[in-house]
């Protein structure tokens, strides 16, 4: 994929609009400017520097935007202006942030769904390029542990620690191992394959869903994500069954493979928003064990979102839950987020529910600094770049 205009200089000027956590350093700075010279490298934090509250990306003063070509910010800033009314007669104007010059954006999340309906996205001689890869090893193992919660209970255990009499329900439970169950990964990007890569060394068998075919082991690679080191499924040598599609029948027959477990791990777009309703709970219904609960088989899908709360239908599921069209679910995100106090899927039954933390990693800033310096790197040298959401595939 055809990367931004080649070369970084005197031109530059690289905007960082991150939280202190995830911020680089002075060292980092001297070093980037020293490596391309004429950089001109701009920190600002997310932390209002009088209130200490996480402010707004429009709330910067002009003279921040002065000359940006290459920003880094989760949100986008405003580029119409946009009338703001009040219960006053006036209207007031806040005025655009145009940025004739931007050239290069770098994302730090994953999902870059903040922007695709931005201008920016479409602008011809912008490159949008998302923290894919930086978070795949941590929301694996939040992955693999939710799994392994569910099948060793846990959360019934941990409930009795209180009274201090777990020891007499220690039969009450019966733990399941992961040996000779099957996954199905709903979106096969950098986090999928890290879980595909735990998965198998439970002894599960992988099947990997994809928008698009993956017919040859050319296909089946990935060489445009960026991966930390040692982790993934970069050849795609993981799956033992790949399927793919865009219409609702390539999904149901995806979800109609008797799977154990099915994360959640697509993009959000318009075509992946409910893209799991009433219909593909039903499906996942007709897998089923052959213990009985209540004289019938038990339910036997557990199911783990760590994607977008909007790629499942928050009705769909509360149902599934109440009727046991499913075994259980760990959602990290939800819709809406974040969910009301009073919401009734809090209350579910077989449900953990998380505050969308899967992402969180102490190594998150060396990830996501690798990955900007790479995407550096290769911009300076015209190279194609790593990460680059696809401006037809919104993704």
């Amino acid at each position: 994929m055809a990367s931004a205009t080649a070369g970084i200089g005197p031109n530059d000027v690289l905007l960082v609009f991150l939280p202190d956590r995830t911020a680089p350093d002075a060292d980092w700075i001297t070093r980037i400017e020293g490596t391309y010279p004429g950089l001109k490298v701009r920190l600002v934090s997310q932390a209002d520097p009088s209130t200490g509250q996480v402010r707004d990306v429009n709330s910067l003063p002009a003279e921040v935007w002065d000359g940006v070509t290459l920003l880094v910010s989760h949100w986008p800033p405003r580029t119409t202006d946009t009338k703001v009314f009040s219960y006053a007669v006036q209207t007031t104007i806040k005025p655009k942030t145009t940025l004739p010059n931007l050239r290069f954006v770098q994302v730090p999340s994953a999902g870059a769904d903040r922007w695709i309906g931005h201008e920016t996205f479409q602008r011809p001689g912008v490159t949008i390029a998302t923290g894919n890869g930086t978070h795949a090893p941590q929301i694996a193992e939040w992955v693999i542990g939710t799994w392994l919660m569910a099948r060793h209970h846990f959360l019934q255990f941990a409930a009795y620690m209180p009274t201090g009499n777990s020891w007499e329900h220690r039969f009450d439970y019966m733990g399941e191992d992961s040996t000779n169950t099957r996954i199905g990964i709903l979106g096969y990007g950098a986090i999928g394959r890290q879980v595909a890569k735990l998965a198998a060394a439970f002894g599960m068998e992988v099947y990997a869903y994809t928008r698009s075919e993956r017919s040859t082991p050319e296909s089946r690679a990935d060489p445009d994500t960026y991966c930390v080191p040692g982790t993934g499924d970069p050849d795609g040598l993981l799956p033992s069954k790949w399927f793919h599609g865009t219409e609702t029948d390539d999904i149901n027959k995806f979800l109609s493979q008797n799977l154990d477990l099915l994360v959640v791990a697509t993009p959000l777009t318009a075509s992946t928003t409910k893209l799991l309703g009433s219909d593909q709970f039903a499906v996942l219904d007709q897998s089923r064990t052959g213990n009985l609960r209540n004289g019938k088989p038990k339910p036997k899908t557990y199911v783990i979102n760590i994607a977008r709360g909007k790629v499942i239908d928050t009705d769909a599921i509360l149902h599934a839950l109440h009727n046991y069209q499913i075994s259980g679910a760990a959602l990290d995100v939800t819709d809406p987020e974040p969910l009301p106090a009073d919401h009734a899927l809090w209350k579910a039954p077989n449900v953990f529910i998380a505050p969308h933390v899967s992402w969180q990693s102490n190594h998150m800033r060396e990830r996501l600094l690798g990955v900007l310096e790479l995407n550096l790197e290769r911009l300076h040298a015209g190279k194609p770049l790593v990460n680059v959401l696809h401006k037809e595939l919104k993704y």
